[in-house]
């Protein structure tokens, strides 16, 4: 991929709001921040096209809930089709991360997703979707 040099004229309030993301990101420069905003945009407008996407859903729980774990599981052999795989990691004695990625139409990860984070004893819940291509 090649990359090309272009000028772009900010306001000065935009340009310092541009700096700010620059130092809270620890962006090398402004065209590495900028890069990130174009990406983000993209992942957005494809979000909601229900374009092919990729990502992955975090979920925190405490195992020791009824059924709570053969539910997650059920959920996900429902949408097999987008499930790629799953980590299961262990926070504590009781705690538990889950993250599950995943590959497909925006609205179907939104979907499963959705399914999972309803599931009775899920504490915290969140689908990151980005670029499949």
């Amino acid at each position: 991929m090649s990359v090309v040099r272009f000028g772009v004229s900010l306001e000065k309030e935009l340009l310092d709001a541009l700096d700010d993301y620059v130092s809270d990101n620890q962006f090398s420069n402004r065209s590495r921040a900028l890069r990130q905003l174009i990406n983000d945009n993209i992942v957005k407008s494809k979000w909601k096209c229900n374009n092919i996407v990729a990502g992955s859903i975090t979920l925190v729980y405490n195992h020791n809930k009824r059924d709570l774990s053969k539910n997650l599981t059920d959920v996900q052999h429902d949408f097999h089709d987008v499930v790629l795989s799953s980590q299961h990691i262990h926070l504590d004695q009781d705690i538990c991360l889950e993250i599950v990625a995943v590959k497909g139409k925006a609205a179907v990860l939104t979907k499963l997703a959705n399914k999972l984070i309803a599931v009775k004893g899920i504490q915290h819940g969140k689908l990151t979707m980005t670029r499949a291509d």
